[in-house]
């Protein structure tokens, strides 16, 4: 049985006869991380470039110890590369560098769908990379939030990012519902900083008449909770990865919903790639998650990303 991080912790201190605490817990655990290679791949601030540090009481050349991923991942060492073979793209050839180089800008984010589909465990054409994280909210819950006189409540995490918790807001008062008694926020048991999995099936079980959405975040951006989402996904109808701030993000719709569920709104990048660039106005929408598409990416936004996904490829090889 796998451990837990406290027990960890509390093997590792007693089998170095220290405090819990104690720098040589870190320093033990990061000798001893499968993944401590990938440090490599980042590039991370020194101390001194940060403003509030105090370089009194610190050395300023040393790397900082960076705790800000759920606002903020550390820049991949290739994320600059990609760009400025992009820059160069449009300094030399314009606007043929639509359709030109390893990530034609027409197409660019179609190249990343299968290395962020294996993120959430999905299918390439259940994945779409697509506008920010608050519009791709707001594009499923137009289409999947269909709410009844008995059935209109969605179920989300205290806490919940912002992006998700403003848009449900604001999709429930444009139904015409009340927002206190429709938003069913579970919370931690009291004195805990996580929600138990078994609290949230025993809240889908108990609301489940009334329940029309389940929203959770994969990650929890506050406590950094993975949730179990195995055991929970039954009830839910929309997954994604939350991005950074302005970054690009991505949208899954299972395959089941592929042809019964469309767009409420509809834009010309999410007509059939292959029929696309007829310019004809007459839309031939591809199916499933496709088809939420509004317009094209900005290809600057994809750079980081296809950095960001190939070491998360990595990791997942390792």
């Amino acid at each position: 049985m796998m451990e837990s991080v406290q027990q960890t912790i509390t093997r590792v201190s007693q089998e170095l006869n220290c405090s819990a605490t104690s720098l040589r817990v870190a320093e033990h655990l990061d000798r001893h991380d499968e993944l401590r290679l990938l440090r490599q791949e980042f590039l991370i601030p020194k101390i001194s470039d940060l403003p509030p540090s105090d370089l009194s009481l610190v050395d300023g050349s040393e790397d900082c110890i960076y705790f800000a991923g759920n606002s903020l991942g550390l820049q991949p060492k290739n994320a600059k590369k990609y760009i400025e073979e992009e820059l160069e793209k449009w300094a030399t050839i314009g606007v043929h560098g639509h359709l030109k180089g390893s990530r034609p800008w027409a197409w660019a984010e179609d190249t990343l769908e299968e290395l962020m589909a294996k993120i959430v465990g999905a299918k390439p054409e259940e994945v779409v990379l697509m506008n920010g994280l608050t519009v791709n909210l707001h594009l499923l819950m137009l289409s999947f939030y269909k709410p009844s006189p008995k059935r209109y409540k969605i179920l989300l995490e205290d806490k919940a990012f912002p992006s998700d918790h403003y848009a449900i807001e604001s999709q429930i008062r444009l139904r015409g519902l009340d927002v206190t008694d429709s938003m069913l926020i579970i919370k931690p048991r009291q004195g805990e900083d996580t929600i138990r999995t078994e609290d949230i099936v025993s809240v889908i079980e108990r609301e489940g008449d009334a329940i029309a959405l389940v929203m959770l975040s994969g990650v929890q951006y506050y406590t950094g909770q993975l949730f179990n989402m195995e055991a929970i996904t039954s009830a839910g109808h929309a997954k994604y990865v939350n991005s950074g701030a302005g970054g690009l993000a991505g949208a899954y719709i299972h395959e089941k919903h592929a042809h019964s569920v469309k767009p409420t709104l509809m834009g010309w990048w999410g007509h059939n790639l292959k029929t696309r660039f007829l310019m004809n106005n007459e839309m031939e929408l591809q199916p499933g998650v496709k088809g939420f598409r509004l317009s094209n990416q900005p290809f600057l936004l994809v750079c980081p990303l296809q950095a960001s996904l190939e070491v998360r490829h990595h990791i997942a090889h390792s």
